[in-house]
């Protein structure tokens, strides 16, 4: 028997016995020997566990987790997880009341990465030759130009979850601001953490295809792969990951949250900020810490936001660590240029407040626009507007299911925690394209693309030029479990 059959033998065994016990868990069921982690779920061994399903808590439960760059997605709709439907324009709620020209230039700010499909080239070409039109125009102007070259250009796909119903929750996320030091005081004393030199990610694909997006995630302990760190493990007395701190801030809580939006800003005593970002995450699976609550008759369901969470904190302080450890996973950041305009989603490129979503690409593609009709926060007031897909989630699972970027600060984040609404999507895209239809990709395109980035429409995708790619202020990973 080769080497590499040996290997196949073991990782099958391996894998299999990660799986086994997925029909009938137990109550509390046992750590398995490494994490299984897959983008974008959040379930760290299957798909079909029944203790596996995405948090049901008002908050997103956003945890990134970054491409390799090893090995291409899907290139069509996984029908897994959902599929997209042929539609027409007066399917779409309110189409044409909202002004989409914010959305044309979040639109374009993903262009770069697009049109290395020719299909996507044509369409960007002329959308940059209409945003040059665009400029000095009355705003009643812009909204007909704008809204007229969607409806020459696109064409709407309904998206339709495996169950074929046509709704699902919408929620939303916001980039925080925190306070903070690049040293510990007294008054910072909680870490952030970069990412650690002895977290393991193994690509299971090259062995099994089937296995592609999946990787094992955990450290060596003599020959042995073990799950890394689990957040207790992190936020212990014995402090493993010390000497990796990026930044200290004020609030556990606050710190908590961070992880969960996934970049912020950090006030400084000095009145600068410092923008980060995600680095990295330690492979056990997000936990909802509002269902642990409720369950325990700390939180009332009505109360599970993120609000909801930090007044009840502030309210039991000694109970804290105990239920931000329900959740064991963890998220390393890194320090990103100050002069960025917004977070970095996963396509690479800045995030735009109430323009940008997360969904699950292996559904919708990345940089797509997307028709959103839903309501606001708490609330039966409709919100329909054209939007563009640009970052992902660890609780981002099916066709309809998005994210909704609210932007920056509280006010940002005061929508985002009370946002988990009902609503419906249409994707669009360039005419005469069949997003149902498998493509065929020159081989040069699919042995450069990001693991987890769909092919489908975005085949190549690289760091923005003007995003150094290593070093402390590296570009983020062009990846999202979040």
């Amino acid at each position: 028997m080769t080497a590499q059959n040996c290997f196949k033998l073991f990782m099958l065994s391996f894998t299999a016995l990660l799986l086994t016990g997925c029909a009938t868990p137990p109550e509390k069921p046992a750590m398995p020997l490494v994490q299984l982690a897959a983008t974008p779920l959040s379930c760290a061994v299957c798909v079909s566990c029944a203790v596996c399903t995405p948090p049901s808590s008002s908050n997103s439960g956003r945890l990134i987790e970054p491409s390799d760059g090893t090995q291409p997605a899907a290139t069509f709709p996984d029908p897994s997880r959902g599929r997209l439907e042929r539609s027409n324009w007066q399917a779409l709620p309110s189409w044409g009341a909202d002004d989409p020209s914010d959305a044309l230039a979040a639109f374009l700010q993903g262009c770069p990465v697009l049109k290395t499909q020719p299909i996507w080239a044509e369409v960007c070409a002329k959308a940059v030759l209409l945003q040059g039109r665009l400029d000095g125009r009355a705003m009643a102007a812009k909204k007909s130009i704008t809204t007229q070259f969607f409806e020459t250009e696109f064409e709407p796909y309904q998206t339709v979850n495996t169950d074929n119903s046509q709704t699902g929750i919408v929620t939303g996320y916001y980039e925080p601001l925190l306070r903070g030091s690049r040293t510990q005081t007294a008054e910072f004393r909680h870490p952030l953490y970069a990412s650690p030199q002895d977290l393991i990610s193994i690509d299971l694909s090259e062995v099994y295809p089937e296995l592609k997006n999946r990787r094992l995630r955990g450290r060596l302990v003599g020959n042995k792969l073990i799950p890394y760190y689990d957040r207790a493990a992190i936020e212990s007395d014995s402090q493993p990951l010390r000497g990796l701190e990026i930044a200290w801030v004020d609030d556990s809580v606050e710190s908590f949250f961070l992880q969960i939006q996934g970049s912020g800003q950090i006030q400084l005593p000095d009145g600068t900020r410092m923008r980060i970002g995600y680095a990295d995450q330690n492979g056990h699976p997000f936990k909802s810490v509002a269902g642990a609550l409720i369950r325990k008759r700390e939180l009332k369901i009505e109360n599970a936001s993120m609000q909801g969470i930090k007044a009840w904190a502030e309210r039991n302080p000694a109970k804290v660590r105990q239920f931000m450890n329900v959740n064991p996973s963890y998220v390393f950041f890194k320090e990103l240029p100050g002069d960025l305009t917004g977070p970095i989603g996963t396509l690479g490129v800045p995030l735009t407040a109430e323009r940008s979503i997360a969904v699950d690409q292996r559904v919708i593609p990345l940089g797509v626009p997307v028709y959103l009709s839903t309501t606001q926060p708490l609330s039966k007031e409709p919100m329909n507007r054209l939007v563009v897909a640009q970052d992902t989630g660890g609780a981002i699972f099916g066709a309809v299911r998005a994210d909704f970027y609210f932007g920056f600060g509280d006010g940002a984040g005061n929508l985002a925690g009370r946002m988990k609404q009902q609503g419906r999507m249409w994707v669009l895209l360039p005419r005469g394209y069949d997003p149902n239809a498998p493509t065929i990709l020159p081989a040069a395109a699919i042995a450069s693309a990001p693991t987890s980035v769909p092919l489908m429409l975005t085949p190549v995708l690289a760091a923005p030029a003007a995003l150094p790619t290593t070093g402390a202020n590296a570009a983020p990973p062009l990846s999202n479990a979040k």
